[in-house]
C-alpha cells in the first residue's frame, strides 16, 4: 500500500542528491506518482541536458507507481485553484495534490510554498 504522493520537486531532489534526497529515498518503492509529474521530471531532465532516453531509463530505475491523470483527476486538480493561486501552483502541483487527496496520502514536496494551501483532505510532507 502506497504510502505517500510524489510531487515533481521531490523526485527531482532525489536524482539530483539535494537536501532531502533521504527522505524520498525512504518512499521509493512505496509512493505513486501523477503521469503529469512524472512528465515535468522528465522536462526538468532534458532542460538540464540528459537524454529523453537516458531520463526514462533513470525514472524506470525508481520503479515507480505512475496513476494516470483522468477525467476525476482534472477536475479535482482544477477545483484546487482557488485555494492554490497565491501560492504559485500550477497545473502539475494541484494534479499531485488532488491524487494525494484522492488517495488520502500526504503529499511529498520539496515546495515550501504547499505548507499554505488550505483544502480539504490535503496533507503535505516536506523533504527539507
Amino acid at each position: 500500500m502506497p504510502s505517500v504522493v510524489f510531487d515533481a520537486s521531490a523526485i527531482l531532489a532525489l536524482l539530483r542528491d539535494e537536501v532531502g534526497a533521504n527522505m524520498v529515498a525512504a518512499h521509493i518503492g512505496d509512493g505513486v506518482i501523477s503521469a503529469v509529474n512524472l512528465q515535468e521530471v522528465i522536462k526538468e531532465l532534458i532542460r538540464r541536458g540528459i537524454s529523453p532516453d537516458a531520463s526514462i531509463e533513470m525514472l524506470d530505475a525508481l520503479h515507480l507507481d505512475i496513476r494516470s491523470h483522468d477525467r476525476e483527476g482534472a477536475i479535482a486538480a482544477a477545483a484546487l485553484y482557488p485555494a492554490t493561486r497565491e501560492y504559485g501552483c500550477g497545473l502539475g502541483d494541484r494534479t499531485c495534490m488532488a491524487l494525494a487527496i484522492a488517495e488520502g496520502l500526504p503529499a511529498l514536496t520539496a515546495d515550501r510554498a504547499w505548507e499554505r494551501v488550505e483544502a480539504s483532505g490535503l496533507q503535505i510532507k516536506l523533504v527539507r
